[in-house]
């Protein structure tokens, strides 16, 4: 495996993969949040300005039955254009004589972006046939798309076979989502908190298992709060919860307290008498919400409580907004626990910001600058701090 910054790319066509599953407007098919495609900008502006050329592969949505309209990556192509300030050429199909003859006359400094790879089936099977194919359109195969790092597709994992260690690398994009993963899972200063949020407890039970053994403490907000609520004897109302999964919160309260670890769950709530942005609302305390009332955000001690944990962090992970933040009458508590982390970060600690809904919140909310890494990748990232090897990145690690 080379590294990136020290390749030098004048004569070669790098094949990128690229994380281009960008959200379309259902009518007129444009870009609504090109995220992800500016986060790969710096990688394919180095090769080129080396005077390589470039081939871009990604998929966009999950199309059923091969080529839709809707999911043609041709869509993006004027947007990448204006973006990276040079044409930028398409190829219709990902593999075949118009792939390959688009991508044997590019000239240095020169874009290809192929079709949806998802068109074919054989993508997402992790076809070895399907892989050698792609892998001849370029002699340098960068791996930058971290959002599908989990997956053993075709062009993530399973092409790197067919390139000597020389020729395939991670690009700037995935080199700073891994390390700054591994700052916080390997290399993280104490105090180390942890804040986990969202619906379900069971999407989160392995990260708060393996977090376990490195944080210090272990904020938990959102819905899944609940659970741990009435796990440990508490009235929840009409909250959200998840009874089979009671007696797993138990053990992981049990586990944190073995371990020494600190779990902070929401003294109060904000809470409401139906799920609706016009509900009547009110606060409880987290433990006691009347029948018929439901906790939609976490309530002012709560955000005290929490705030006084997160300042005084060296390292902070967060993973899921604190309440239902796309209603503006319980967005607080996530827009407070923004401004915490921000202000943290500030003051010197390594924020990691994950997960669709964090990142949404952390961009809602204007704070992606003042925190330290925000991360494109919301699976991947899950699974990697489940302990989990993703594939796409041990595809280039190994030797």
């Amino acid at each position: 495996m080379s590294k990136f910054s020290d390749y030098n790319f004048k004569g070669h066509k790098a094949l990128i993969r690229v994380d281009f599953n960008v959200p379309l407007d259902k009518q007129t098919l444009a870009i609504t949040d090109d995220t992800r495609i500016r986060a790969a900008v710096p990688t394919i502006k180095k090769i080129l300005a080396d005077g390589g050329s470039v081939i871009l592969m990604s998929h966009l949505g999950r199309p059923k039955e091969g080529p839709e309209d809707k999911y043609s990556l041709k869509h993006l192509v004027q947007h990448l254009t204006e973006v990276l300030g040079t044409p930028v050429l398409f190829a219709d199909d990902c593999i075949g004589q118009q792939a390959t003859d688009k991508a044997a006359a590019l000239k240095g400094g020169e874009v290809l972006l192929l079709e949806n790879l998802r068109f074919y089936k054989q993508e997402e099977k992790g076809d070895e046939a399907f892989a050698e194919k792609l892998s001849k359109l370029g002699d340098v195969y960068v791996n930058d798309a971290f959002g599908t790092a989990h997956r053993a597709h075709a062009s993530t994992a399973v092409i790197a076979r067919f390139y000597p260690a020389e020729n395939k690398m991670f690009g700037l994009l995935m080199e700073a989502e891994v390390s700054s993963a591994e700052k916080v899972l390997h290399q993280s200063q104490k105090p180390f908190t942890a804040i986990i949020g969202g619906a379900k407890v069971s999407d989160k039970i392995l990260i708060i298992e393996n977090l376990l053994e490195r944080a210090t403490d272990i904020i938990i907000g959102g819905g899944m709060a609940y659970t741990f609520m009435k796990a440990q004897g508490g009235k929840i109302g009409n909250s959200l919860c998840e009874d089979d999964r009671l007696e797993t919160a138990n053990e992981l309260l049990k586990k944190a307290d073995a371990k020494g670890v600190c779990i902070h769950l929401p003294v109060d709530s904000i809470i409401a008498d139906k799920f609706d942005a016009a509900a009547n609302s009110s606060s409880a305390p987290s433990d006691n919400i009347p029948d018929g009332w439901m906790g939609l955000d976490i309530g002012a001690m709560a955000i005290d409580q929490f705030t006084n944990v997160i300042k005084k962090s060296k390292t902070i992970l967060w993973n899921g907004p604190m309440g239902v933040f796309e209603m503006e009458k319980f967005q607080h508590g996530t827009k407070a626990i923004a401004t915490a982390v921000a202000a943290a970060t500030e003051a010197g600690a390594f924020s990691l910001v994950g997960g669709g809904d964090s990142v949404a919140a952390v961009n809602q909310f204007g704070y992606t600058d003042k925190v330290s890494y925000v991360s494109t990748g919301g699976g991947a990232l899950l699974e990697y701090f489940e302990g989990k090897v993703l594939p796409g990145i041990a595809a280039i690690s190994e030797k």
